[in-house]
C-alpha cells in the first residue's frame, strides 16, 4: 500500500468548493471481483479539480431556479422513443427502491418500481419532498440533466478514469477507498447497506436511504461520499471490459475519455436503442450479500435516459489548456 502524498495540489480546495487532484499514472480497475472490471492497468491522467461533495438538492435546485431546467424524469416519454409501449405507461417518473418483506429469486422487479411522478423534488414519489434534504446528494437526475447542471456551472463530467483516480484517495492496491478492510476496527466509512439486502436493514430510522453530505470520513484527497451514498454519472461509454493493458510504458493510455467505445445497448430490448453511460461509486444499497460495488474499481452501466432514486453525480473541472 503505498500513499502518493504529491497527489494533492498546495491548494487543495477553491473558491468553487473543488479539489485538485494532481496528475499522475495509477493502476485502474481489478483482476478480483466482477469481471467488467478486468482486466487491471496503468492510466496516466492529468490534474484536474473534482467537487468536494457530490451535487446536493440545494446546489441542484439553485440551478433549476436559475435556468428552469425540467429533468428527464418530470417530462413523459416520447412513445416514437419506445415503441410499442403501453401509452398509459408513457408518463412522467423514476425508479425507486422499495424494501421488500420477503424476496423470491433475483428479480429486482422485487425491489425497484417505476413510479409515476417520482423526480429529484419527490424522491420517493407522492407527496414526498425534500424537507431535512437539501444537503443529501441530488437524485432522479439522468445523465443529461447531469451534464447540463455541469455545463451551467462551467464545469463537466468526470471520465471514468478521473473519477477512479480520484476515489482512490492517493492508495495504490488496495481494495476499498481508506484501506484493505471494508468495516476497519468496526467503523463504517461510507453509506452503504448495513443488514441484509433488500430485506432487512439495520441502520437506523430515518437513515436508510441517502445520507448528508460529509457525514462519513472524507477519503485521502479530502474528497467526500466518493463511494456509498450514491452512484454517480462519468462520462464514458460503458464497455464489457477495460482494454487490455499496454506492453510498453511508452503506450500506457493517457486521459482516457471513454468516446472511442462504441455505446452498447441492451440486447434484450433491441428495438430500444439508448446508449450507456459508466457509474462509479456504490450506493447506499451495496451490500456485502448481494452488490460489493463499494470499491473505487468497481464499475456499473446506466442508460442516459434512466434516472433512479441512487444515482447522483458530482462535477469536475480541467485547467485550460
Amino acid at each position: 500500500m503505498t500513499l502518493a502524498a504529491t497527489s494533492i495540489h498546495q491548494d487543495t480546495t477553491n473558491a468553487e468548493g473543488m479539489i485538485w487532484i494532481a496528475g499522475r499514472t495509477f493502476g485502474m480497475g481489478s483482476n478480483d471481483h466482477y469481471p467488467e472490471e478486468a482486466p487491471a492497468h496503468p492510466v496516466t491522467v492529468d490534474g484536474f479539480w473534482i467537487s468536494e461533495i457530490p451535487v446536493t438538492n440545494r446546489q441542484f435546485k439553485e440551478f433549476v431556479d436559475a435556468t428552469g431546467h425540467v429533468t428527464v424524469a418530470e417530462k413523459a416519454p416520447d412513445p416514437k422513443d419506445y415503441p410499442g409501449a403501453i401509452p398509459e405507461m408513457l408518463r412522467a417518473g423514476s425508479l425507486v427502491f422499495t424494501a421488500p418483506k420477503t424476496v423470491e429469486g433475483s428479480n429486482i422487479s422485487q425491489w425497484w418500481s417505476f413510479k409515476f411522478g417520482a423526480n429529484w423534488r419527490r424522491p420517493l414519489g407522492g407527496l414526498s419532498d425534500l424537507r431535512g434534504k437539501l444537503d443529501h446528494p441530488v437524485v432522479h437526475v439522468a445523465y443529461v440533466d447531469a451534464l447540463a447542471y455541469a455545463r451551467w456551472a462551467g464545469w463537466d463530467l468526470p471520465t471514468e478514469a478521473e473519477w477512479e483516480l480520484a476515489a482512490r484517495g492517493g492508495l495504490e492496491q488496495v481494495e476499498f477507498a481508506w484501506g484493505e478492510h471494508l468495516l476497519p476496527d468496526g467503523q463504517q466509512m461510507a453509506n452503504t447497506w448495513v443488514g441484509t439486502f433488500p430485506t432487512h436493514s439495520t441502520k437506523p430510522k430515518g437513515h436508510e436511504r441517502t445520507s448528508p453530505v460529509r457525514s462519513f470520513p472524507p477519503n485521502g484527497y479530502g474528497l467526500y461520499d466518493m463511494i456509498g451514498n450514491v452512484w454517480e454519472w462519468t462520462s464514458d461509454y460503458w464497455s464489457t471490459r477495460h482494454p487490455e493493458p499496454a506492453k510498453h510504458s511508452c503506450c500506457i493510455p493517457s486521459n482516457p475519455r471513454g468516446e472511442d467505445v462504441v455505446a452498447s445497448y441492451d440486447p434484450r430490448m433491441p428495438e430500444i436503442r439508448i446508449a450507456r453511460r459508466v457509474l462509479k461509486g456504490g450506493s447506499h444499497l451495496c451490500a456485502p450479500n448481494y452488490c460489493r460495488r463499494y470499491r473505487p474499481a468497481a464499475r456499473h452501466a446506466e442508460p442516459e435516459d434512466t434516472s433512479t432514486s441512487h444515482v447522483g453525480f458530482r462535477c469536475v473541472r480541467r485547467p485550460t489548456r
